[in-house]
């Protein structure tokens, strides 16, 4: 396939598009941040011609976007992952996302939540029996963590738009937003009925896109004895397309919730959470029902 090149050579934006501006380009690489990192994967996600296929993988290999590693010998087989390059584009998808949410199948109004009959929410509940893929996110400590337990038998990972208390920029409207506060709530009844959950097999893990030092500093005011992940990246985010929204500047996680099994695998999943301390006891009735 033969491209045209785009001739405004002193405007970033121009010359971003000429590289992705084909929109299966951009699906490709949504799904590629996905940990659909095969040819086959590609095409039966997409939907896609195996020609379009080949030339947009090839396109974005070329242009450092994409890297080609072999998995197989015999015969000689490839996958494809992101580069730095590549992941600098989940900010991009993510405001893609958001904006579709909003403004196209929203009515443009700024919101943490969505109703449960939702294409969020339709997306959210079918993400059950999909996997989560290999990530490394900040804890609060800045260590590089698995948002799935290596040791429990379940992880019940439950997402959150961020606190205020940590977060002076969240402040000034924020309980305006719908499905915004809450928070605090939630965090202190994950706390409360953690043995709850220890004893039927369950790690908790909360996942946020503040900073790590922002919720180290939750975590301290709080007593939290599980995890805080900060997905400031947006790995997490764009990996399974979890519901977001941007406010005070950054893009903001939704509140939703995934009991995820040791395999990575999802099993359920609680989205919309319209009631915070609600949805950890409905969380932990999932687990001990699975």
């Amino acid at each position: 396939m033969k491209y045209t090149r785009i001739a405004d050579t002193d405007c970033s934006i121009a010359q971003a598009l000429d590289v992705v501006g084909d929109w299966w380009t951009l699906l490709v690489v949504r799904d590629v941040a996905g940990g659909r990192n095969r040819f086959s994967d590609l095409v039966a996600e997409l939907g896609v011609s195996r020609k379009v296929l080949t030339e947009r993988l090839a396109m974005l290999v070329e242009r450092g976007v994409l890297e080609r590693l072999q998995y197989s010998d015999r015969p000689p087989r490839f996958e494809y992952h992101l580069t730095d390059a590549g992941r600098g584009l989940l900010p991009v998808l993510v405001a893609l996302q958001n904006w579709g949410a909003q403004h196209v199948m929203g009515d443009g109004t700024l919101t943490a939540t969505s109703g449960p009959a939702s294409a969020e929410a339709r997306r959210v509940h079918g993400l059950v029996g999909t996997g989560i893929p290999a990530l490394r996110l900040p804890a609060a400590d800045g260590a590089p963590t698995d948002p799935v337990s290596g040791t429990a038998k379940w992880t019940v990972l439950y997402t959150f738009p961020g606190s205020p208390t940590v977060d002076p920029a969240l402040s000034p409207g924020w309980s305006d937003v719908p499905g915004g506060p809450g928070c605090t709530l939630e965090a202190r009844t994950f706390r409360d009925r953690l043995p709850e959950f220890d004893a039927a097999g369950a790690a908790v893990v909360g996942v946020c896109t503040q900073r790590p030092e922002q919720l180290a500093r939750f975590a301290e005011l709080e007593k939290l004895p599980f995890p805080l992940l900060s997905d400031q990246a947006l790995q997490l985010t764009t990996a399974l397309r979890m519901p977001s929204f941007r406010a005070a500047g950054a893009d903001r996680l939704k509140r939703a919730t995934l009991i995820v099994d040791a395999s990575r695998i999802i099993r359920g999943t609680l989205y919309p959470v319209p009631d915070p301390a609600a949805s950890v006891d409905e969380a932990l009735r999932i687990v001990t029902g699975l």
